[in-house]
């Protein structure tokens, strides 16, 4: 499916504002009015008036004129009025388009956020409005400005509108023909540019590195060829204002060159001294300004908004478009039945963060059947929170698939994920608003009664009536972080999604608060993992995963301090203090 382009998304915001257009051009009609009578009104004072020996005359044909000036200033100020109800809208929907596709880039399987990319992004669209704005601006104004001169200048004369139009079809001529190059050079500087900076920011960032494997002579190669690049196109771009002049001097000047050499001849066919005043005024106040500004604004503006348009909808494509374009390689997302799913099933995983690393997890299996509960040990480093965000769907595999609930996590759509799963992780997000919008942030539907329930499951009940309520309005940053992560925790406990994920969701509160919240989950319909950091987190789970190096280990509590080493070495670590009895499993509803 193609893309649509600058223009094509450039005529559909236009059309979307069919009727704000209309006004625009309505009072860009007004505005024009001095432009359509000034030289008529000048050669009338002069001819009819001062010529003629009748100032009071020629004064009252100013002050009309003075009149249509009053007129137009006032239809100025409502043009830029109805200017802003087309380009604010335009600006907007981009805004909209460049945040939905940074969320689905960075929520989707193995995205990343990117904020500078954003920030860039963010910006180019206030060049965009501007240029967008201005373009629109330029535009009318040479066609309401340069249609009402040629008018004027018909009704003094045909002859003299013939003189005038005829240089200025030619200015404009040479103009559109080079505006495909000058596009084309435009678009060369921008990359020049962007090529540029990230040349200088990776060099930047991994300075150290160049410096410990001596490549400082080819990295700074590097840097130099982009700074040439960009010096070029730099100077291409600045020959380019040379075509622009010419137009300008071809449609500009030469029509005033035309008119003052032909005056003679034209006053000896019967051109009376104010028309050939008229003929100029029309000319150098109305199809000289009007030229230069369209040629000016086209020139550099346009070529700003064509490019910087183009680079969005590059990056940022239009959500259908890039569901097509998904759907064409998209793996499949299920797969036939065999009977009851389990919860999860991880087939083979292998999983590297770079093509030489060692593997974090290498030919990886695990089964999890649904309503278990499952706990995640190990030494910092061994791979508890990258085995959750696989889990998750947050990061693809290099080899291997998971499966949750009989779902293909890989390649699945974040709506799909989140209704696969709730992941929570070490810091909690809580966003400023009321604290009942934050827990059912999940669970939209769930009702004033369902919170207060959940609020007393989880024990987050003093929590809420310090902070005022369900409708206390709360800030993040005036949170601590164990009451984000409980508000986070009930949450998560209100999410439809079968399986959660506690990736060191709790590590913030105290243990008694702890075991509070995951006996809540172990009680949840569903199933559960918890990445434990504390012993205690570990004997309450039904079964436990030891990740230590290429030998993971599961089983239980007492069957892991016989068979692994590693689980001995992280209990004789834990604080022995901290240990409760040991209990039967919780049962689940």
């Amino acid at each position: 499916m193609k893309r649509p382009g600058v223009r094509q998304v450039t005529w559909r915001a236009m059309r979307a504002r069919r009727r704000e257009l209309v006004r625009l051009c309505g009072w860009s009609l007004v505005e024009s009015l001095p432009a359509l009578l000034s030289g008529y009104l000048v050669a009338r004072a002069v001819d009819k008036g001062f010529l003629a020996g009748h100032p009071l005359t020629g004064l009252a044909w100013l002050g009309a004129l003075a009149v249509a000036v009053l007129v137009g200033a006032t239809a100025t100020d409502r043009t830029y009025r109805c200017l802003a109800t087309v380009v604010e809208p335009f600006r907007d929907e981009l805004a909209r388009q460049v945040v939905r596709g940074a969320l689905r880039d960075a929520t989707r399987t193995g995205g990343h956020p990117d904020s500078a990319a954003v920030a860039r992004l963010t910006h180019q669209m206030e060049i965009i409005r501007d240029t967008f704005a201005g373009l629109l601006m330029v535009t009318r104004g040479f066609l309401f400005s340069a249609g009402a001169a040629l008018l004027g200048l018909l009704a003094l004369a045909p002859v003299v509108a013939a003189l005038a139009a005829a240089p200025l079809a030619a200015g404009l001529a040479v103009f559109l023909a080079a505006l495909p190059a000058m596009v084309a050079h435009q678009r060369a500087y921008v990359r020049a540019g962007e090529q540029l900076g990230q040349s200088a920011a990776t060099a930047l960032a991994g300075h150290r590195d160049v410096l410990a494997c001596g490549a400082q002579t080819r990295v700074t190669a590097d840097v130099e060829r982009r700074v040439s690049a960009q010096a070029t196109a730099e100077r291409t771009l600045a020959r380019m204002a040379a075509i622009r002049s010419l137009s300008l001097g071809i449609g500009g000047w030469l029509p005033l060159v035309v008119l003052l050499s032909a005056a003679p001849w034209l006053v000896e066919h019967g051109l009376t001294a104010g028309a050939v005043l008229g003929a100029l005024i029309y000319v150098s106040t109305g199809l000289q300004p009007a030229l230069h500004t369209l040629v000016q604004g086209i020139g550099g503006g346009g070529l700003r908004y064509v490019v910087t348009l183009e680079n969005i909808l590059r990056t940022y494509p239009p959500i259908d478009d890039r569901r097509a374009e998904r759907s064409v390689t998209r793996p499949p997302r299920s797969r036939p039945p065999t009977g009851p799913a389990p919860a999860i099933e991880v087939r083979d995983l292998t999983f590297r963060y770079g093509p030489r690393a060692r593997p974090v997890l290498a030919n990886f299996s695990l089964t999890l059947a649904d309503g278990d509960h499952l706990a995640v040990v190990g030494p910092s480093g061994a791979g508890k929170s990258t085995l959750a965000a696989l889990l998750a769907g947050l990061v693809p595999p290099q080899a291997g698939t998971v499966h949750l609930a009989g779902e293909t996590v890989t390649g699945a759509e974040p709506a799909a994920l989140a209704r696969m799963r709730v992941l929570v992780p070490q810091e909690a997000y809580v966003f400023t608003g009321r604290l009942a919008d934050n827990l059912r942030y999940l669970r939209p539907d769930a009702d004033d009664r369902t919170l207060e329930a959940a609020l007393d499951t989880l024990g987050a009940r003093p929590l809420a009536t310090r902070l005022g309520g369900l409708d206390a309005q709360i800030t993040p940053a005036l949170l601590s972080g164990g009451e984000r992560q409980l508000i986070a925790a009930v949450r998560a406990w209100l999410a439809p999604a079968p399986l959660v994920i506690l990736d060191e969701a709790t590590c913030h509160l105290d243990p008694a608060l702890e075991a509070t919240v995951e006996d809540a989950f172990a009680r949840r319909p569903g199933s559960l993992v918890v990445i434990a950091h504390r012993i205690s987190s570990a004997i309450r789970a039904r079964r436990l995963l030891v990740l230590d190096g290429d030998d993971p280990v599961t089983g239980t509590h007492e069957q892991l301090l016989a068979r692994s080493a590693t689980y001995r070495l992280l209990v004789g670590c834990w604080d022995a203090a901290a240990v409760p009895p040991r209990t039967a499993p919780v049962p689940r509803g």
